[in-house]
């Protein structure tokens, strides 16, 4: 649920904490009792806990494909992640991807852990795609069959220019923004929105994960991984591997600001996106991921730690995006927020200063023009507030009550079965 100092040092954080967990427990019970759909939607919390929370508010024809959609692309993901597959035998599966859905059949050993189950019963997968409409397997088709193949381009080539970066980032995941609105588009309650600004929120996502996950992608056996630009990280280290080092901190800092910059260039259009949805449940599964990238960007910036380990939200504050997200107002505000939190940081000795400040004041300029800043008081900026000992004890009664309600229901959940 979050660790405990975490919680006592934000103890508002504590209720949106529960209302994550009993939801998280309520969606698991929800899985379908056909065998290959308890397998997708089991698979589906393994992989991702968050998202499978997220998409069980969408209307069950679209939640459906959106689950097959998404452990489609993780499958086609896993075989481009596995860099113990020979270059000659990865190729031509990511290529024949999109043809391998219609086959019941069809299965490849690759992966670990729960990706490894997800390859070796793939067919589960397969079944529960044949059985969506149409307008849903020819949209997750297409994306597949033009992913794969951009996958199969870059297991050959080198993330080498900006230009370069931008097309990667695009097969992986501007693709997967494209087919989204696709299925929201064939759902019929939402308009096909333009490929541009699709692309952009698949590309913020993307770029946010590549710079989170730098150390990593580089320490991946047994072949290191590698996605941040040459043209971005020549100009701070003679290799990318260099910016782990104690002794490049000062350059590995400056290239991380570099590449925070660059993603940041999406923002707005995300914004747009999100601004034109219609559907509530829609608006939330696309706004959520958005502000967590936001808030995961504010906390990267002008930080080593992402060379060190790994740098997230916090539990607690997660719990509070996914419980207050339902609007445009609440997206302005967390953007603004975030952004925010991020400007400070901005050194103006930095390379790249006055290029990120331009970005972070468009960011912010973008959020006051809708108007609505005034509205409503900031969850995410919060002055750190002395809690005194009665508060604890009180924090601890309660937390035992609450923990004594979980086992309690476990335990009846158990008798049941």
């Amino acid at each position: 649920m979050g660790s405990l100092g975490a919680v006592l040092r934000h103890p508002d954080d504590l209720y949106p904490l529960l209302k994550l967990k009993m939801a998280s427990r309520q969606a698991e019970k929800q899985i379908p009792p056909e065998p290959h759909w308890a397998f997708c939607y089991s698979m589906l919390h393994k992989v991702s806990r968050s998202f499978a929370l997220v998409i069980q508010q969408l209307g069950t024809d679209l939640r459906n494909a959106v689950c097959i959609f998404y452990l489609v692309l993780r499958a086609l993901d896993t075989v481009e992640d596995d860099t113990s597959i020979p270059t000659d035998v990865k190729v031509p599966i990511l290529i024949a991807f999109h043809r391998h859905v219609y086959d019941r059949e069809w299965h490849f050993s690759c992966g670990t852990k729960e990706y490894k189950v997800l390859m070796d019963q793939f067919h589960h997968v397969s079944t529960a795609f044949l059985e969506l409409g149409k307008g849903y397997q020819d949209a997750i088709e297409d994306i597949t069959k033009r992913m794969g193949a951009g996958m199969a381009k870059f297991i050959c080539k080198e993330v080498e220019s900006i230009y370069d970066y931008d097309e990667y980032c695009y097969y992986v995941a501007g693709l997967v923004g494209l087919g989204l609105s696709k299925l929201f588009y064939a759902s019929g309650t939402e308009d096909l929105a333009p490929d541009s600004l699709s692309n952009s929120m698949g590309l913020f996502l993307q770029k946010t994960n590549i710079i989170r996950d730098y150390l990593e992608d580089i320490n991946e056996i047994p072949k290191c991984r590698m996605f941040w630009p040459r043209e971005i990280w020549s100009k701070y280290v003679n290799k990318l591997e260099d910016l782990k080092y104690v002794e490049n901190s000062d350059k590995a800092v400056q290239c991380l600001n570099d590449m925070v910059t660059n993603a940041l260039m999406h923002v707005e259009d995300c914004l747009k996106y999100m601004s034109a949805l219609r559907d509530h449940a829609i608006f939330r599964f696309c706004a959520i991921p958005q502000i967590m990238a936001i808030g995961t960007l504010a906390l990267c910036y002008n930080n080593i730690e992402v060379f060190r380990g790994v740098v997230k939200m916090r539990r607690g504050l997660t719990a509070k995006v996914i419980d207050r997200t339902n609007n445009m107002t609440d997206v302005y505000l967390a953007f603004y927020d975030f952004s925010n939190i991020l400007k400070p940081k901005i050194n103006k000795n930095d390379p790249n200063a006055t290029k990120t400040l331009s970005r972070v004041e468009a960011i912010q300029k973008a959020c006051m023009d809708s108007g609505v800043l005034n509205k409503r008081k900031s969850y995410i900026i919060q002055s750190e507030l002395r809690y005194s000992s009665t508060m604890i004890v009180i924090f601890f009664i309660i937390l035992a009550i609450i923990f004594s309600y979980l086992s309690s229901t476990r335990a009846k959940d158990h008798h049941h079965l």
